[in-house]
C-alpha cells in the first residue's frame, strides 16, 4: 500500500485534471471521523469509484493491495455539508436590495452569477444544495441543476423548488402604483388554480413545492397568513400525488400552524414560533430550518454592529423562539438562507445555532445526516459503506470550534476530488 500525504496527494491530483474520479481505491486516514452521527478517533475511510465502501477502525479493515492511503493528520473528515435553505440566483442585500435583483437584472445575468454562486458552495464544503425559489428569475435554478448533472459547471447536488407560490397581492415589489404590474419574484395563485400551478411547476423541474404561508401584508404591513387552510391542504395534496413534499416560508405562529396541519415537511424561518406550534410541528413531524443567519445579515446591514447590549428585538426574538424549539425536540434543518449573505460564507449559519444554544455535536448532525434524512437523500450525509462518496476534510476538530468547519481543505462529491489547498 503506497502512503501520500494529502498535500502529495491533491498535488497528484491537480497536475493530472480538475476533477478526479477514484479509478483504484483509496483509504483516507484522518485525525477523526464524523461518521453523520458520532466523532470516532482513530477512524479510516475506503473509498472505490463513487462509493464509500468501508469505515471504521483502521485496524478493522480490509484494505485492498492496491489502496492508496491518504495521511491527513491533524483533519476531521466527515460526510459533504448539506445547505438546507439557499438562493443561488440572489446575492447579499448591502450591494443591491432584492427590488433592484427582481426588476432590474435579466434572468441570463442572474443565471451567470448563480453559477459562481454554486461553485462557492460547493467549495465551502456544502456537497448538496436546497433551493428554495428563484426569486423572479423563472426556472433558472432548474437550468443550474442541469447543468451541474451534465458536467457544464461545477457544484454542489442541487434539489430546486423553481418559482415559489404566493396568493394574489401577497408578495412582491412595492411602491409602484396599483394598476402597474411588476414581477413578483414568485407566481400567485389562489384556490383551485393553484392545482394547475402545482403540477405546472411539477412539469417545469421542481423537485419540491415552495409557499409562502403568510407574509408582510397585514393593515400595517406586519407579517399576517396568507393562504386559507384549505388551500394549503390541496396544495400539498397535489405535490404529494406526484411524489413530492411541500416546505413553507412561514414567521407567525399561525402560518405556521396551518402549515403544520396542511401537512408540510419544513417550515422555513419560525420567527414567531410558540410552545404549542412546536409542540405540534413536532407531533406531526414537521422539521424548522430556522434560517438565523439571515436576520444577523440584514440588521448588520442596518447598522447594527452585533453589540449584545445593542441587541435588536428581531435578534431577540430569534433567540427566543429557536430555544423554543430546541426545547420542544422538533427536528432542526440547517440552513442559513444563504443569498441573503454571501454564498461560500454558508457555514455563519452552523456557527450561529451554536451561538444561539445548540451543541456543536447536534449542529454536525443537523448539516449532514438531520437534513439528508429530512430531504429524502438516503444516500448521503453519513459516512457508511455503500453511500455515495461525498466527503469533506477539514482543519481541526469542529466539536471543540465550529468555526473549523470554514477551513475545508478537501471536497469531494460522488468520488470526485474538486478543492484541495
Amino acid at each position: 500500500m503506497k502512503k501520500l500525504h494529502l498535500n502529495t496527494f491533491l498535488f497528484l491530483v491537480f497536475c493530472g485534471s480538475s476533477v478526479l474520479v477514484s479509478a483504484q481505491p483509496y483509504l483516507l486516514q484522518p485525525a477523526r471521523v464524523f461518521d453523520g452521527q458520532d466523532m470516532h478517533e482513530g477512524w479510516a475511510v475506503l473509498v472505490e469509484g463513487n462509493r464509500i465502501t468501508a469505515a471504521g477502525p483502521l485496524a478493522s479493515l480490509s484494505v485492498p493491495s492496491e489502496a492508496e492511503e491518504i495521511q491527513l493528520p491533524g483533519h476531521t473528515l466527515m460526510p459533504g455539508m448539506i445547505e438546507g435553505h439557499s438562493h443561488l440566483l440572489l446575492y447579499p442585500y448591502n450591494r443591491a436590495d432584492w427590488n433592484d435583483q427582481v426588476l432590474k437584472e435579466s434572468n441570463e445575468l442572474r443565471a451567470i452569477r448563480g453559477a459562481v454562486h454554486a461553485e462557492k458552495n460547493l467549495m465551502a464544503g456544502f456537497t448538496t444544495v436546497r433551493e428554495l425559489g428563484s426569486e423572479g428569475a423563472g426556472y433558472a435554478d432548474v437550468a443550474l441543476k442541469q447543468a451541474i448533472e451534465q458536467g457544464i459547471i461545477p457544484g454542489p447536488r442541487l434539489i430546486v423548488s423553481g418559482r415559489a407560490i404566493v396568493t394574489t397581492g401577497s408578495y412582491g415589489p412595492k411602491g409602484f402604483k396599483p394598476d402597474f404590474e411588476v414581477p413578483l419574484g414568485a407566481e400567485a395563485a389562489d384556490g383551485e388554480a393553484l392545482i394547475r400551478v402545482v403540477r405546472d411547476q411539477i412539469g417545469k423541474g421542481a423537485d419540491f413545492i415552495k409557499v409562502y404561508a403568510d407574509y408582510r401584508w397585514g393593515p400595517n404591513g406586519e407579517a399576517m397568513p396568507t393562504f386559507l387552510q384549505e388551500e394549503l391542504e390541496m396544495i400539498v395534496k397535489v405535490a404529494r400525488s406526484s411524489g413530492r413534499g411541500v416546505v413553507a416560508h412561514a414567521a407567525t405562529a399561525e402560518g405556521m400552524r396551518r402549515a403544520a396541519l396542511a401537512g408540510v415537511e419544513t417550515i422555513e424561518h419560525g420567527d414567531g414560533g410558540t410552545d404549542e406550534v412546536f409542540r405540534l410541528m413536532k407531533e406531526r413531524g414537521v422539521a424548522l430550518c430556522p434560517t438565523l443567519a439571515a436576520g444577523d445579515a440584514i440588521l448588520r446591514y442596518r447598522g447594527w454592529d452585533g453589540n449584545p447590549e445593542t441587541e435588536p428585538e428581531r435578534i431577540k426574538q430569534k433567540r427566543k423562539s429557536f430555544k423554543l424549539a430546541l426545547e420542544s425536540g422538533v427536528t432542526i434543518v440547517a440552513g442559513g438562507d444563504v443569498g441573503v449573505f454571501d454564498h461560500g460564507e454558508n457555514v455563519r449559519e452552523l456557527e450561529l445555532m451554536v451561538e444561539y444554544g445548540m451543541k456543536p455535536l447536534n449542529v454536525l448532525r443537523s448539516v449532514t445526516a438531520v437534513n439528508a434524512e429530512a430531504l429524502h437523500l438516503m444516500e448521503l450525509g453519513r459516512i457508511r459503506p455503500g453511500l455515495l462518496a461525498d466527503l469533506i476534510v477539514v482543519e481541526g476538530n469542529p466539536l471543540e470550534d465550529i468555526s473549523t468547519l470554514r477551513k475545508v481543505k478537501l471536497v469531494m462529491k460522488d468520488g470526485m476530488v474538486y478543492k484541495g489547498p
